[in-house]
């Protein structure tokens, strides 16, 4: 029999893998928030790994570096408060795009769907 996986929820994640999960939606590498946060790389990894858990004050540390609240970081959310898929990065490229005339946001727009067709 064929098991079928299903998405986690974000109450089914583990504190490590919304770490990760929220710093890559931030368009933050691991070893920018490190150095943010005052730690090595290794110990991010550990962290998303869930090889170990930062203590509160890294926990405060890592949410203000990833602009969140420590209750979304971990977990605490109010019903309906989840991300959107959209990632940072992609959103303020979609905002840039905005600024553009008219005519090379639409030039744009049919260099991505051109591109998106071939896959």
């Amino acid at each position: 029999m064929a098991t079928v996986q299903r998405k986690k929820t974000i109450s089914e994640e583990s504190l490590g893998q919304r770490l990760a999960r929220l710093r890559k939606w931030g368009g933050v590498t691991q070893v920018e928030l490190a150095e943010t946060i005052g730690v090595s790389q290794s110990n991010v990894s550990d962290y998303e790994r869930d090889v170990c858990r930062p203590n509160s004050d890294m926990v405060l540390k890592i949410a203000q570096r990833l602009e969140l609240s420590t209750d979304e970081l971990l977990g605490h959310l109010a019903k309906g408060a989840d991300k959107p898929i959209i990632s940072r990065k992609l959103l303020k490229r979609v905002v840039e795009i905005e600024k553009l005339p008219r005519r090379d946001q639409d030039a744009l727009l049919r260099t991505i769907d051109a591109f998106l067709k071939s896959e």
